[in-house]
């Protein structure tokens, strides 16, 4: 079972359409460290940030999850590190998938996108979660700390869509949820 599960989030994002805008001549899953120019597997990149201990977040377009509405999509998204996606907007079941898997979806408003911020992934990204945890569509600080010393300030929209997603994610996923629940009988 070990070897499926590392085939399988090694197949994260690993469509051969799948365009990472840090390598934009290069299709597949592949990416680059910040610190580095060398092109590497997205998930040599992942694994390399989730063992040095750097949370990750993806930044995407419209529709983000089309074509991976299945729970693995979502499952190998939080296996390689990622925390939250950030994007224009979500396919549907994908974007309830990542609530389940504990991944925070945030939405940009209207008119902001990863372009109109000139996002080039030399960023770091803070995501300002409330104390209480995430809540249904609330908005969100992001803070975007670029390498010239600037600063930016977005606020997201928390695509948490119910008061079920919201107790799944603020309990650390489904999983975790229904662990809880046991628990407490």
């Amino acid at each position: 079972r070990r070897g499926n599960h590392q085939v399988m989030v090694r197949g994260t994002f690993g469509n051969i359409r799948f365009r990472n805008e840090l390598v934009p001549d290069v299709t597949g899953g592949f990416s680059k460290r910040f610190d580095s120019d060398a092109v590497q597997t997205l998930y040599d990149v992942a694994n390399s940030y989730r063992e040095a201990g750097v949370p990750m977040v993806v930044i995407a377009g419209k529709e983000y999850g089309t074509g991976s509405s299945r729970d693995w999509a979502a499952k190998g998204t939080l296996l390689l590190g990622v925390k939250a996606v950030i994007v224009e907007s979500f396919e549907r079941i994908h974007r309830s998938n990542l609530v389940g898997m504990g991944v925070l979806p945030l939405q940009f408003p209207a008119g902001v996108t990863r372009k109109t911020l000139q996002l080039n992934g030399t960023e770091k990204i803070d995501i300002q979660v409330p104390t209480g945890g995430a809540g249904i569509n609330q908005s969100i600080a992001m803070i975007v700390h670029r390498e010239d010393g600037s600063q930016d300030s977005v606020e997201l929209i928390c695509r948490i869509d119910t008061a079920m997603e919201a107790a799944y994610f603020n309990s650390g996923g489904i999983l975790e949820y229904v662990l809880r629940q046991l628990a407490e009988q």
